[in-house]
């Protein structure tokens, strides 16, 4: 019998935790309004990643008790900075963007519980043509129940997230699971377990707070003007979208100004780091630097 490689299994485990999580980081969110700066340098390399992010979400409350209809806007600026010899052209490949515009619904059940529902639309290239194709568009659409005790008169506040998350830039044909749970189990310290991020923090005082966490992090964007990717044997394939998954730890500090208004900085080091050009198929074709590298995420937000 063949004898199982380690490396093999741990990339399969990290796959399916990607695939259980990544739903997660755009079905649900207690920030009202985000901006932030992203930045990871690649490791024994000179090349070197930069994001800039914002959205905003805006609750509109309808005529009947507790439901809210929520309009959000999102843009992601993603530029790569390849500086290391490749086996394809990296003409027009510095730069992709993200613009995504979605709609939730949301209304009180019994016992503490809420239903929510989104649907978002979004574009996703590097846009090096004027005109936008079918594969720059991509639909996302999340189903999900929420018990929610972080209200007045809860003595160790919580709150559960269950659902279902589908996105056709997963390639998949079958939704995914959404799971959080977040709790106060004293009074300046708290845990959240699930995805995006799970993490312990503590309340240093009224206005800041710090924590140690570990989350996932990533893109996904289409490639106009395939790219061909040379292999050692002289052979050509055609790479159709670009993608990044990080997994990593650090951690992360928050100042608030405001009750509602918080700067925060987050400081770690990745654990699996993996930037690929595939084909439509999905199939890797090349993978730019994967060592492990450090990585700083800055900005403020207003949350609820």
């Amino acid at each position: 019998m063949k004898k199982p490689n380690i490396q093999s299994i741990v990339n399969g485990i990290i796959k399916i935790l990607c695939c259980f999580a990544m739903p997660f980081c755009y079905a649900q969110t207690t920030d009202l309004a985000r901006i932030e700066y992203t930045y990871l340098p690649q490791t024994n390399s000179d090349n070197s990643i930069n994001r800039f992010r914002a959205f905003i979400n805006f609750p509109i409350e309808l005529g009947w008790d507790g439901h809210y209809l929520v309009p959000g806007v999102e843009y992601r600026n993603f530029d790569l900075d390849i500086k290391d010899p490749v086996p394809f052209d990296i003409d027009q490949l510095g730069k992709f963007q993200l613009f995504r515009a979605s709609v939730g619904y949301t209304f009180k059940l019994k016992k503490d519980w809420r239903f929510a529902a989104k649907l978002g639309a979004e574009l996703a290239s590097n846009f090096s043509e004027t005109k936008i194709y079918n594969n720059d568009i991509n639909f996302t659409g999340a189903v999900y129940m929420i018990k929610d005790k972080t209200g007045d008169g809860y003595e160790k506040p919580s709150r559960l997230i269950v659902g279902l998350n589908y996105s056709t830039n997963a390639g998949r044909p079958f939704p995914l699971p959404i799971l959080n749970y977040f709790k106060q189990f004293q009074p300046k310290w708290s845990y959240s377990l699930g995805s995006p991020k799970t993490n312990i923090k503590y309340q240093v005082s009224d206005k800041s707070a710090i924590q140690a966490f570990l989350t996932l992090d990533g893109f996904y964007s289409n490639i106009q003007n395939n790219r061909d990717v040379f292999d050692e044997d002289g052979s050509t394939r055609s790479a159709s979208n670009i993608s990044m998954t990080s997994i990593l730890g650090g951690l992360g500090y928050e100042y608030a100004f405001t009750k509602h208004l918080l700067y925060y900085g987050y400081f770690g080091h990745t654990f699996y780091h993996q930037i690929r050009l595939r084909d439509t198929d999905r199939n890797t074709l090349y993978r730019l630097n994967e060592d492990n590298t450090f990585y700083l995420r800055t900005g403020i937000k207003f949350k609820l």
